[in-house]
């Protein structure tokens, strides 16, 4: 059987029927922005990827997407009671030390981290999630019940 052929002014798909990855949301269930990030997405019907970080602590590699594109201190939550309990308030460590220790330590975190494709949020931010799904349904690609939302 031959490829089929490409035309030139127009590049293949290569999303044919295939959904798009589902946006990742790392927080805490205690948390209560992250509960609000969940029920933001659920109320679209868009399906999510939850990682509870007090059973599954965020990897190195998922903390340096989000801090190539945030920056370390804004990760960072300096008002959170275990940043005192620790002693980090006069520690004066650089906020991407900060964020080393964040490994062994995933409450030192503002929560919700939120993952869709190459765009990233920290915290309850809706208005930014809200231009998400808008983006989606400009391409026309609106997100249907079950649907996952896509870059």
């Amino acid at each position: 059987m031959t490829e089929p052929r490409r035309t030139l002014n127009r590049p293949p798909s290569n999303r044919a029927g295939l959904a798009a990855p589902a946006p990742i949301i790392f927080g805490f269930t205690d948390c209560q922005d992250t509960r609000k990030a969940l029920r933001f997405f659920a109320e679209r019907r868009i399906s999510v990827h939850f990682v509870d970080l007090a059973e599954r602590p965020a990897a190195r590699g998922e903390l340096r997407r989000f801090q190539e594109r945030l920056g370390a201190a804004v990760l960072v939550d300096r008002e959170h009671p275990r940043f005192r309990a620790l002693g980090l308030h006069v520690s004066g460590d650089s906020p991407e030390r900060l964020l080393a220790r964040a490994l062994t330590e995933p409450r030192l975190l503002r929560t919700p981290l939120v993952r869709s494709a190459n765009r990233v949020s920290v915290g309850h931010v809706p208005e930014e999630w809200k231009a998400w799904v808008q983006a989606e349904r400009r391409a026309g690609m609106e997100p249907e019940p079950g649907r996952r939302l896509s870059s």
